[in-house]
């Protein structure tokens, strides 16, 4: 979990490890193998915008550019099975219906889209996750939705890197919590530790200030 307030850095950091941007210094390393460029069939990204295509209907979205890099063209029928095989899996509130209508993404109420929106990260079977604030522009009845498929996908194994504010899901989920600050990262530790025993003033500051809230 990558907490900090406004500006710290956190969704650049989150661009650098995609290979979306280069850092100034430093390498990033994905397994054995360094990023230079984006490694789009290896890290899924869901970003606070979600960058979906509200034109294009939910098929589309899911599999948006995924056939070029399988080096086939899917057919109709394969992209609409798997699309239902995902959100099967992730317990989305859409179902065959909503897959196979041809319903605009922009059509759909925004706990939907955000499933769209990991459904597409999913879809090219990466090793990676990285979330940026995915609950931030949800109604609150919706935010348990996504933080439960979130942990789903934690207690399946996959490694995710994720900005949040929700500090109760960082506690519970996170392996580690890292806090940034002005462009730097500050502390990381274990959630028990970091919560119950900081050691930075910044981040102790942080925390007082956003654990009142």
């Amino acid at each position: 979990a990558l907490l900090g307030e406004n500006g710290a850095g956190k969704s650049t950091l989150l661009s650098c490890l995609a290979g979306l941007a280069r850092p100034d210094s430093g390498q990033v390393w994905l397994d054995d193998r360094r990023v230079i460029r984006a490694q789009t069939a290896e890290v899924g990204v869901v970003w606070q915008d979600l960058a979906l295509c509200d034109n294009l209907d939910v098929v589309a979205n899911v599999f948006l550019g995924v056939e070029k890099r399988r080096g086939r063209l899917l057919d109709d029928r394969e992209m609409i099975a798997e699309a239902c095989r995902m959100f099967e899996r992730i317990g989305a509130g859409l179902d065959r219906a909503d897959v196979e209508s041809g319903r605009h993404v922009g059509d759909l109420s925004g706990g939907q889209r955000q499933m769209v929106a990991i459904a597409r990260a999913l879809s090219m079977d990466p090793i990676v996750m990285l979330f940026d604030e995915p609950t931030s522009a949800l109604d609150p009845e919706m935010v348990g939705e996504v933080l439960d498929v979130m942990v789903q996908l934690a207690n399946e194994g996959m490694t995710m890197m994720c900005v949040t504010h929700e500090m109760g899901f960082a506690k519970s989920v996170a392996d580690f919590v890292v806090f940034m600050d002005r462009g730097e990262v500050v502390e990381m530790d274990k959630p028990d530790e970091f919560f119950s025993h900081p050691k930075s003033d910044r981040t102790k500051l942080f925390l007082s200030q956003i654990l009142q809230h």
